[in-house]
């Protein structure tokens, strides 16, 4: 076989080695003149301008070569368009498209596939082709169609000067003109978007903003906070789930920053507007650094925001109340927020039995405890009894016999309860002052309150003291005839950060309770003006009861296959997830709008790191 390099040296012009041209019979004087004259006159051809004539409007057209069909049933949708080949480096799988009616409706679409097809039959997987083109330094576009496929989204009109949207409910037309969506009232109508609300990032595709003629060219992207479109989304919950590294802290600082804006009120039942209060659990000792500015926030970007209405700076009403849990010390050079100390009094647990339950109580040694030997040491104790005494209480042997002889508990399942209720002494009745005491510092309107657990090296302790705080709101909450006035007449949003950790999917007693309270709480909390904002890296490991109350969800770069499936964004936006960067996300929210891409701020509203 011979070698290409051939080709590229063989000259038409050239003579043929020994004369042979010469005298071949077929070289008389007379054809090479002939054959002269025909070159001549080739040479003297003027080229045709096949352009069309005018100036290109959009990117491309609708194209029928396949199909143009627009059905109920997604999977029957036949929408594709040619790109012209000026424009085909610039769209992108995401991008959004309008396709005009003659009747002046627009159709909103967005690109789901991108191919190229040949333009004339013919079969370049050859080693002549491929050796051409490794050996030329550009391609020509000319020689293939270039498709997009096309998923229609909604069809935008106007209604007496407000622009609308409906169902894809019509076709386009054959070589419909389409261009890219570069208007921000198209694209937010299109895709649903509030205009107003809690600002959560900008608009993008592919991980770039998406671009416009307005200033700024940026689209802002809120979740809905007023009761003219809906209740707010804030009282139908939020999840962010984002791994190591993607930015969920610093993400969610932002979120909340704005919750915590002057102006952000809610009306309550008696008439009166209140600003929200916020109790956020920490368990890395971040969200204090609330309280102080971010040095690295200068004056440009901070003017940007206040021209996108985006609150910003250290929220000045910020109050860290640290848990006194035996001797375990609280340091906080990396913050200049109040601290205030707190207990759990052993008294919650009367109303809250699962409190001291464990993980290791079945049904029927938490009915004991519940039904006997809590209510046997109240009598005996007061309601103000404290830990020490009820574990004196259970350390009397003549109790064991009497309930046992008796037939109200057995003495095997007295032994289980009194094993399993021990190993509190840190964390009931410590020095400091019991939470019950504190509540109107605790939740004030307009102010966060940050619980640290970082200083706790006990997860037994930590965990109970995050369950009894949260529930304390909770039942008050929820309650007809609440003991604090303060947390029923406030707006509260609740942040839970680890929230796997907490409302996890378990077979005890106390993990039963506790989802059933937290499932209780979401689906009230559109009346009670109770909000749960959760975090988590194992979105996995929530409860599905309170995963199915969960309106918002906030999805940061992932790589953990479960976990992708488990917040139930939809497919097209589900594969993004593993490969997005720091600040990244995807927002499903169906109450808000379609689902869609967002890129966070690059820097945090308040201080966020430590030196």
């Amino acid at each position: 076989m011979s070698d290409l390099g051939d080709f590229g040296d063989f000259d038409a012009d050239a003579d043929t080695d020994d004369g042979a041209a010469d005298s071949s019979p077929a070289s008389s004087d007379g054809e090479r003149a002939a054959t002269s004259s025909t070159t001549d006159a080739d040479d003297g051809f003027e080229p045709t301008n096949v352009e069309p004539s005018g100036e290109d409007v959009g990117i491309g057209t609708i194209c029928v070569s396949q199909g143009l069909r627009v059905a109920e049933d997604g999977d029957d949708t036949t929408l594709r368009a040619y790109v012209t080949r000026g424009n085909r480096s610039s769209v992108r799988i995401g991008s959004y498209l309008l396709a005009p009616y003659p009747d002046g409706e627009t159709l909103f679409c967005r690109i789901t596939g991108l191919e190229y097809a040949q333009q004339y039959h013919a079969d370049d997987a050859t080693e002549i082709h491929a050796r051409r083109a490794m050996r030329t330094d550009d391609i020509d576009e000319s020689d293939y169609k270039f498709v997009a496929e096309l998923e229609p989204v909604a069809v935008l009109y106007d209604d007496d000067g407000e622009l609308k949207r409906r169902m894809t409910d019509r076709v386009p037309k054959p070589q419909t003109v389409i261009r890219q969506a570069d208007d921000t009232a198209e694209i937010k109508t299109g895709l649903k978007m509030p205009d107003d609300g809690v600002f959560l990032g900008h608009l993008s595709v592919g991980g770039e903003k998406v671009r416009t003629a307005a200033s700024p060219p940026t689209i802002d992207y809120r979740l809905k906070d007023d009761y003219d479109a809906g209740d707010p989304l804030v009282f139908r919950h939020t999840l962010i789930a984002g791994g190591t590294g993607s930015g969920k802290t610093h993400g969610a600082k932002n979120i909340l920053r704005q919750y915590l804006a002057d102006e952000r009120t809610y009306p309550m039942a008696d008439g009166r507007e209140v600003t929200p209060a916020v109790v956020q659990f920490d368990p890395q000792d971040e969200y204090a650094q609330m309280h102080d500015d971010n040095p690295d926030l200068d004056d440009e970007f901070a003017r940007r925001l206040e021209r996108e209405g985006i609150a910003y700076g250290g929220h000045d009403d910020t109050t860290a109340f640290v848990p006194k849990v035996g001797s375990a010390s609280y340091a906080a050079g990396h913050h200049r927020a109040q601290q205030v100390e707190f207990t759990i009094p052993f008294a919650m647990v009367h109303d809250n039995p699962w409190l001291v339950a464990g993980s290791g109580l079945n049904d029927n040694q938490y009915g004991a405890l519940v039904s006997v030997l809590l209510p046997r040491f109240r009598k005996q104790y007061g309601a103000d009894g404290t830990y020490e005494e009820f574990t004196t209480f259970l350390d009397d042997p003549a109790l064991r016999e009497e309930l046992d002889e008796s037939g109200r508990v057995h003495e095997a399942t007295f032994d289980a309860v009194r094993r399993r209720v021990l190993g509190f002494d840190d964390v009931f009745d410590q020095d400091a002052r019991p939470i019950t005491d504190l509540v109107t510092d605790f939740v004030r309107p307009g102010g966060l309150t940050v619980v640290p657990t970082y200083h706790i090296n006990d997860s037994r302790a930590t965990e109970t003291i995050v369950l009894a705080v949260s529930s304390l709101l909770i039942d008050q909450k929820l309650s007809n005839d609440p003991d604090y006035d303060r947390i029923k007449e406030t707006p509260l949003l609740l942040g839970m950060d680890e929230a796997h950790n907490f409302l996890t999917d378990a077979d005890s007693v106390q993990a039963g309770k506790v989802i059933s309270k937290f499932t209780e709480a979401a689906k009230q909390g559109r009346k009670e003006r109770l909000g749960l904002f959760l975090i988590t890296q194992d979105p996995q490991d929530i409860h599905d009861a309170v995963f199915k109350q969960i309106n918002t969800t906030v999805v940061l770069n992932l790589g953990d296959e479960d976990a992708i499936k488990s917040v139930n964004i939809p497919s097209n936006l589900e594969s993004k997830v593993p490969y997005m960067e720091k600040g990244q996300m995807v927002v499903y929210s169906p109450d808000n709008s379609e689902p869609v891409e967002l890129i966070g701020l690059p820097k945090c509203l308040t201080r966020h790191g430590r030196d």
